[in-house]
């Protein structure tokens, strides 16, 4: 395993000092769907030294076309996405230490992950996360790097606390189409252009390059052969309480109430209790079996009735299936679980 990176270090950007300083790094990846996937197993490939990936799903069928790390038998068990990923990742190289969670990520458990991370990627299809992040990058003075996608059109921009613009400051001038995955549907190729310029802009970062860091907020349509980059450096926002003069971080405050939602591109709701909860699944088997067929692995449960299904992780999450009336949800909820 002797020359494992030998083409890598003969790209003299890197080189011997750089593929040194690549082991050293801790990366941190929030979503191991599309994009996630894609940064992960580049990453991983590259020699990182370590990567913790943090996902709250597991691997359905639709997928399966765009999300590499996965196969059918992933599809057939429901195996969460993190421990999937994990397994394939080990594979492709077993000298990256590999801390791989199953969570719906919030403040409390990031900030119990930060005090060595050197970046972190974004994977994620959720806004609310992505400023999460920000916020988080902002107070621990983390760079990361963001990302999106959906149909052919994709977009990125790195952030540096302290010399770059953060996303706070960039929301009132990015456009924002209101297209999601569900709406118009996504082509791989969109996926793996962002996830390339996110794993390219790490690499700089990670061995020190900032001369080379892309200054532009990048975005661009791959069906109809589009690119463009736009100038955001005279974006940064004084006032900016995510990164101004005197910030407030305003998303990393924690309402300490149960939370529902409707999950983006996915006919689906999901609870979050306020606390979590560590279900016995075993027991949890025998008490929904009346309601449905039952299909459980280690880390979830899933109850298939006739017009929706409930699927429980070990945390105390729920997503049900089949519904979008958040009422509704709420309702099966308490009834099976409550």
């Amino acid at each position: 395993m002797d020359n494992r990176y030998s083409r890598q270090q003969l790209f003299s950007p890197i080189g011997e000092n750089g593929q040194q300083l690549l082991k050293e790094k801790h990366v941190l990846i929030i979503g191991v769907g599309a994009l996630g996937s894609a940064s992960a197993e580049a990453l991983v490939r590259a020699g990182v030294g370590k990567l913790t990936i943090i996902d709250r799903d597991y691997v359905e069928w639709s997928n399966l076309q765009r999300q590499q790390l996965y196969t059918e038998q992933d599809a057939k068990e429901k195996v969460p996405k993190a421990i999937a990923a994990k397994k394939r990742l080990q594979s492709i190289n077993s000298t990256v230490h590999i801390n791989a969670l199953i969570v719906d990520a919030s403040t409390e458990q990031l900030q119990e992950l930060l005090d060595d991370v050197d970046i972190m990627i974004d994977g994620t299809d959720n806004f609310d996360v992505r400023f999460m992040m920000n916020d988080l990058a902002q107070k621990y003075q983390i760079p990361w790097v963001y990302g999106s996608c959906v149909s052919s059109y994709g977009a990125t921009y790195t952030i540096v606390p302290g010399k770059t613009p953060c996303l706070h400051c960039l929301l009132k001038v990015m456009p924002n189409t209101g297209m999601t995955c569900d709406t118009v549907g996504i082509i791989s190729p969109a996926v793996q252009i962002v996830a390339a310029y996110q794993v390219a802009e790490a690499l700089k970062l990670l061995i020190g390059d900032e001369e080379a860091r892309r200054k532009s907020y990048l975005t661009f349509d791959v069906w109809k052969n589009q690119h463009y980059e736009i100038n955001v450096e005279k974006m940064r926002n004084d006032d900016c309480p995510s990164c101004g003069n005197n910030p407030t971080y305003p998303y990393l405050s924690y309402d300490n109430q149960t939370k529902l939602e409707t999950l983006c591109g996915r006919d689906a709701v999901q609870i979050r209790p306020p606390k979590p909860i560590h279900y016995n699944l075993e027991q949890l088997a025998v008490q929904l079996r009346p309601y449905g067929d039952i299909q459980k692995n280690p880390y979830l449960l899933s109850c298939q009735a006739s017009d929706y299904r409930l699927v429980v992780f070990q945390d105390g999450r729920v997503v049900i299936h089949g519904i979008q009336d958040i009422q509704k949800a709420k309702s099966i909820y308490y009834r099976l679980l409550g």
